[in-house]
């Protein structure tokens, strides 16, 4: 049994190529004639090892050993290599699919490949793409971050379906200059949902009561009127009858009660003509209560025209369809009634504050009647301080 080579006086094993050297060495001495006992003596190592070396090293030269370290050395690059295909493909399924759109997502996945694979930050931002100044940059919020996020908190829970732009059009009522990308921002960030604006669909527009053939130009020109349906908690139905200025977008009353017919319709319809005048036509769809004998003969008396949209073309009535959708929304599938009365209410109070404080899209986010008192929201606005 060989034993192995152990260093005397703090000498260090001999390198391969000193090993070849000297076994070389002694297979010239021992073609001189001398024994081979006596050449192992000159080498300095006893006849163990001089086996052990020639068993391993036996008939090579120099510059062969050099070919299985270059293989050697191969063979570590390679295994090094598929190592690191095989850390870089799980930190990528650890990232998941798709792009890291926003600083703070690139952060945070990051953080969470290191977290489970236990790698490097620098290596982790070379497999993902991500430069290592997004990871290594500190956030600094503004000093009103924090008012700025209970504000648009306050109003996402009074108006839970207002999108970034009609809070953010509400905030810069209540003082604050901030920019609509920025209130989006911090929405998202807060975790607060942002409603998906639906497809417009294209429509073909057929007869002149449609909006395109016969659009609003001023106040009082174009009246719209339309009925919706709810349910008390009870499950009996009441019905809602909403005039609209289509110009100004207003809605100039919401009469609510358990049956609507033709001359309800003509009460309410009075009413407001002699607060604010009748207007030159009144457009509406082909319910019963619109294209009563009644209703059509008393219109003409009053110096109104009636249009009425195509047979099943409710969006020809555009712009009391969309009110309808909005009141049904923010309201009637928020709110639970118990009465008729309550609804009223509850609906005047919300109908208050859609003519003269939300903001409307079509009109620059601004209210529909905007020369009345503007009602700010609940909020405290930038270093108020309450």
């Amino acid at each position: 049994m060989f034993r192995k080579w152990r260093p005397e006086n703090g000498k260090q094993a001999p390198k391969p190529e000193e090993i070849v050297s000297k076994l070389r060495q002694v297979e010239v001495l021992l073609v001189q004639g001398m024994s081979r006992l006596d050449a192992i003596r000159q080498i300095s190592v006893v006849e163990q090892t001089y086996y052990r070396w020639r068993k391993q090293y036996g008939g090579m030269g120099v510059d062969q050993l050099k070919k299985p370290k270059r293989l050697q050395k191969e063979n570590e690059q390679l295994r090094r290599a598929v190592s690191d295909l095989t850390v870089d493909k799980l930190i990528l399924k650890q990232a998941g699919q798709g792009k890291l759109l926003s600083p703070a997502r690139r952060r945070a996945c990051i953080d969470h490949v290191r977290d489970r694979l236990k790698v490097s930050e620098r290596r982790t931002c070379r497999v993902l793409e991500q430069h290592r100044s997004t990871k290594r940059h500190v956030l600094n919020g503004r000093a009103d971050e924090d008012q700025l996020v209970a504000d648009i908190i306050e109003l996402a829970r009074q108006f839970g379906r207002y999108g970034y732009r009609r809070i953010a059009a509400l905030l810069r009522v209540a003082g604050w200059s901030v920019s609509d990308g920025r209130v989006e921002r911090l929405l998202r960030r807060e975790g607060l949902k942002v409603p998906h604006k639906q497809p417009k669909k294209g429509r073909l527009w057929l007869n002149n009561g449609s909006c395109v053939r016969l659009r609003p130009e001023y106040r009082n020109h174009i009246w719209s009127y339309d009925f919706v349906h709810c349910r008390t908690d009870d499950g009996k139905a009441f019905r809602t009858l909403n005039i609209l200025d289509e110009h100004s977008r207003e809605c100039l009353a919401i009469k609510v009660k358990r049956k609507l017919n033709s001359s309800d319709v003509i009460d309410a319809l009075t009413d407001l003509f002699i607060l604010r005048a009748a207007p030159s036509f009144i457009r509406s769809d082909n319910g019963p209560e619109f294209s009563a004998v009644a209703m059509q003969d008393w219109l003409p008396r009053v110096g109104v025209k009636p249009m009425r949209i195509y047979p099943g073309s409710p969006w020809e009535n555009v712009y009391n369809e969309r009110f309808n959708g909005t009141l049904r929304r923010e309201v009637l599938n928020t709110e639970w009634f118990a009465t008729t009365e309550q609804a009223q209410i509850v609906i005047n109070h919300w109908l208050k504050h859609y003519n003269h404080t939300r903001p409307h899209q079509a009109l620059n986010m601004r209210p529909p009647a905007p020369e009345s008192p503007l009602e700010k929201p609940e909020i405290t606005g930038p270093d108020t301080g309450g």
